[in-house]
């Protein structure tokens, strides 16, 4: 029986070594889902504590963020009602699917920079219109995330460009705490007190680790000073409504490439670098797959795009072991389920909590993710560029009604590849 016979150009000293296969289209997750014991065995106090005020984080001042801008553009109770059952189910319902499948905690939720710019649209377009813009916007950045362009474009900025970004857009959850504690020291600063006893002695942080320890003080301080103000009345369950999408070219041209943009650049690119520093490994084009699917059935509940959020991941890895850090992502997926069935009551509980409370909460949960950001972004090479990325982004800056987070990278990454050579020659 005769044998092949080795190709001697394969095997000689000194020949190329074999070229690397080339990544999946859909990147792998390298690990077994998890399946209940493991998430029960993972599940700790600080995880489920770290999920819920993800999800209070977004159920209170994004909503009402949501709730201001549909209020303003004429839409109707039942609109609206269903505009946050959208948003929160769809928010549950991928981070479910991703964390478990990837066994990491890929925190979804909704565009907010998308749901600003929709302000000024409501006010000439039918509500019709822009759903039908929402429904396109998903269907493109489902197209671009299976092409695999959206990985080749997120290779080519640096990260302390990314970082510098996001360190500019969680400045002002820093800042909340201070304005928060000037403005009701009475809520505030109990919460702020709280943190940094528990931070600065550790025994006390090991039973009650700071974060969950600054909501229980603000919870205390909240009732004590008589600040929780519920509205009566209400309705309890949402009921989603259909709204027909009416397909016209204004809306097309003012919208969709705005909306696919910001999610997968400005509100993506923040979920990637936040969940990279906290030494996770995002799957790119899966989020962008997963952002357009779930935009387009945002769009069937009449609901602005599905996106990885920056804020939602920092609140996420804020705390504990990196491998058992997905079950916050587990706790705040079934607490989003729960709250899009009931979003009508659930939103006015979070919303009846004085604003103070949400902000010094929110900005004390993501001060380690803020300093992270600011530490990558500025601690060895690519300085000069981050520091353009950090002043447009943070200057607001605003051209074809594309979030600035987005201009900040661009010029950043301009001037950097002008003035910043030698970074760049570095492998």
């Amino acid at each position: 029986m005769s044998h092949p016979r080795p190709d001697p150009a394969a095997t000689s000293v000194g020949s190329a070594p074999p070229a690397p296969a080339p990544e999946p289209l859909l990147e792998r997750p390298g690990v077994r889902p998890a399946g209940p014991r493991r998430i029960l065995r993972d599940l700790g106090l600080s995880y489920v504590s770290n999920g819920a005020i993800g999800l209070i984080f977004a159920a209170s001042g994004p909503i009402a963020v949501t709730l201001a801008v549909g209020t303003a553009g004429g839409l109707t109770q039942g609109q609206l009602s269903s505009w946050v059952f959208g948003i929160l189910f769809s928010g549950g319902a991928a981070t479910l699917l991703m964390s478990l499948i990837y066994r990491q905690p890929l925190g979804f939720a909704w565009s907010i920079p998308g749901t600003v710019l929709l302000g000024p649209s409501l006010q000439h377009l039918a509500f019709p219109e822009v759903v039908g813009a929402f429904f396109t916007s998903g269907v493109l950045i489902l197209a671009l995330g299976a092409t695999g362009v959206v990985r080749k474009a997120m290779a080519l900025v640096p990260m302390p460009l990314v970082m510098a970004m996001v360190a500019a857009v969680f400045l002002k959850f820093g800042t909340d705490i201070v304005a928060s504690t000037q403005d009701n020291p009475a809520v505030a600063a109990p919460m702020v007190a709280a943190f940094l006893v528990l931070t600065a002695v550790p025994r006390l942080g090991r039973f009650l680790p700071p974060v969950p320890g600054t909501l229980v003080a603000g919870c205390i301080a909240v009732a004590a000073s008589g600040q929780f103000r519920l509205s009566p009345g209400g309705q309890l369950l949402a009921t989603p409504v259909f709204t027909a999408p009416e397909f016209t070219w204004a809306a097309q041209l003012e919208l969709v490439v705005p909306l696919a943009l910001t999610v997968l650049f400005v509100q993506n690119g923040q979920g990637i670098a936040v969940l990279r520093a906290a030494g996770h490994r995002p799957p790119v084009n899966a989020f962008a797959i997963a952002s357009g699917a779930f935009s387009v059935l945002n769009a069937g509940f009449g609901a602005v795009s599905a996106c990885v959020t920056g804020p939602t991941n920092a609140l996420l890895t804020s705390s504990g072991k990196r491998e058992r850090q997905y079950t916050a992502a587990v706790a705040y997926g079934l607490l989003a389920l729960v709250f899009a069935a009931f979003a009508p009551t659930l939103t006015r509980l979070m919303l009846a909590a004085p604003k103070e409370f949400v902000l010094a909460l929110g900005g004390i949960a993501m001060l380690r993710a803020l300093q992270q950001a600011f530490v990558t972004a500025f601690a060895t090479s690519f300085t000069l560029g981050s520091l353009v990325t950090f002043v447009v982004t943070i200057s607001g800056m605003n051209l074809f009604n594309i979030h600035a987070a987005f201009w900040g990278l661009v010029i950043g990454y301009g001037v950097s590849r002008l003035l910043e050579r030698a970074d760049h020659a570095q492998p």
